[in-house]
């Protein structure tokens, strides 16, 4: 059985290598990755979904959160005849979701894997999955659909027409599978996190699983606890910050407060 690979940066060039190492497309001839990143803080931690970690009989819980969800916030969001959009908007504003936090950009997922300063001392990690060869294992009818667009990823509006609901996209096929979609740019912080979603066809299941089935679509970038600081120095430098990914006063105080912390030792 084929192994996930794990590679370990031990410096910050040897990290950009790895990163980029995928990007290159030979029928485009440009550098475009086919990547998602999903930078963690501590390499140990597991792609739990906020659904999964909530606990207790979550999976009949998701319907009522979304229910509830677009009840409530009516008032508050602009409705979309999509549902996905609905469910962009409840993962955005922190509602337990089956939905994952990805990037297209290496360089958010390397904030991520090193903004939290009390994990300074852990390992953090990069995750990259391929998801245009994971679109590939796509159920005929919602795979068709993004071929039939020439997209190689997907939109809500492009997901609300192949497949309205959660419940028709568990029905589409027994073996699970795993799609990702871009989000309706509803704010600055999702356009400036370069911001992706994932999604699983069966709530019941974390992307670990899934990952355990196509281990060759994945790779784990390790990022060594003695690196951290220097990494997060150099994305200071580069503009890579909380100021700029949560725009507004939350984000600003919270690059500052970062920003003037002494060094974790």
């Amino acid at each position: 059985m084929t192994a996930i690979r794990i590679e370990t940066a031990r410096s910050w060039g040897e990290l950009q290598e790895l990163l980029f190492s995928a990007s290159w497309n030979q029928a485009l001839e440009r550098f475009r990755s086919p990547g998602a990143f999903r930078g963690l803080s501590d390499a140990d931690y597991t792609l739990e979904t906020t659904l999964i970690r909530l606990g207790g009989p979550y999976q009949q819980l998701e319907r009522h959160l979304l229910r509830n969800f677009m009840k409530y916030a009516h008032r508050d969001v602009v409705e979309r005849d999509s549902f996905w959009h609905w469910l962009s908007v409840a993962q955005h504003h922190g509602l337990p979701t089956r939905l994952l936090d990805w990037t297209h950009s290496p360089f958010v997922a390397m904030h991520f894997a090193t903004a939290n300063t009390s994990k300074s001392d852990r390992d953090g990690v990069i995750w990259c999955i391929n998801y245009e060869r994971c679109h590939t294992l796509l159920p005929t009818t919602i795979r068709q659909s993004l071929e039939n667009e020439g997209a190689n990823t997907f939109t809500t509006e492009l997901l609300a027409k192949a497949v309205p609901s959660l419940e028709q996209l568990d029905q589409l096929s027994e073996e699970p599978f795993l799609l990702f979609f871009e989000p309706p740019s509803m704010d600055d912080r999702i356009v400036n996190q370069f911001a992706l979603f994932s999604v699983m066809s069966n709530a019941s299941l974390g992307l670990d699983s899934w990952i355990g089935r196509h281990p060759e679509l994945c790779r784990k970038i390790i990022i060594p606890a003695g690196l951290k600081w220097e990494i997060r120095d150099k994305l200071d430098q580069c503009n890579v910050t909380e100021r700029v990914l949560f725009p507004g006063l939350d984000g600003l105080t919270r690059w500052l407060y970062r920003h003037y912390s002494p060094k974790q030792r």
